[in-house]
């Protein structure tokens, strides 16, 4: 299967390849007319409404290109708070670019309880079929930032398989075998290894 990943981020269309290529697929990133598109999120729905109203918005605009008949990828992901139910969540771009790291910290210093998780979903269709998957990644968040891998909320966050450092320190290699992109990108080829339904 073709597989056209939705995203701007070639560090997801690495992961997606190292997993699903495996299994025969060919991935690669969604490009029209030699630009990567840009989608409209509805981040009020939460991360699986992101994805389905992105993956809706790929099919439609693949559909009678030569691109059609190609299957589409979209992923989207979120830390999540224990303190803060669903927050930030689909928002956590945004809530980092407003209050920063340090504004994490600060508010989870406050609420006395560091818990936190990564969670991603993933959805493809090939216009007839959808597979669904989510990722997990439990952890806490650290009292400062530290390290300087990754992105976003990587610095201050210390996955529970990490040996307690922080997504920040680990590096890549370490990252891409725990994180919920490559636990949603293993349930996603499960699905595609499974009878269909």
């Amino acid at each position: 299967m073709r597989i056209l990943f939705a995203t701007g981020n070639e560090n997801k269309i690495v992961e997606a390849q190292e997993v699903l290529e495996s299994l025969g697929h060919t991935v690669e990133g969604l490009v029209i007319d030699g630009q990567r598109p840009n989608f409209d999120e509805p981040k009020e729905l939460g991360l699986e409404g992101v994805a389905e109203s992105k993956i809706r918005q790929a099919l439609d605009l693949i559909k009678g290109s030569e691109l059609d008949g190609s299957a589409i990828l979209v992923e989207d992901s979120g830390i999540f708070l224990d303190a803060f139910p669903e927050w930030p969540g689909a928002q956590s771009s945004d809530v980092e670019k407003e209050i920063g790291l340090e504004g994490i910290i600060d508010r989870v210093k406050e609420s006395g309880n560091s818990g936190a998780e990564y969670r991603a979903v993933a959805i493809l269709s090939n216009g007839n079929q959808v597979w669904k998957s989510q990722g997990i990644c439990r952890g806490k968040i650290s009292d400062y930032p530290r390290g300087s891998y990754g992105f976003g909320y990587d610095p201050i966050f210390i996955p529970e398989e990490g040996g307690g450092g922080t997504f920040g320190e680990l590096g890549k290699e370490i990252k891409n075998q725990i994180s919920h992109r490559k636990k949603v990108m293993q349930g996603l080829s499960n699905l595609l290894k499974s009878p269909s339904r």
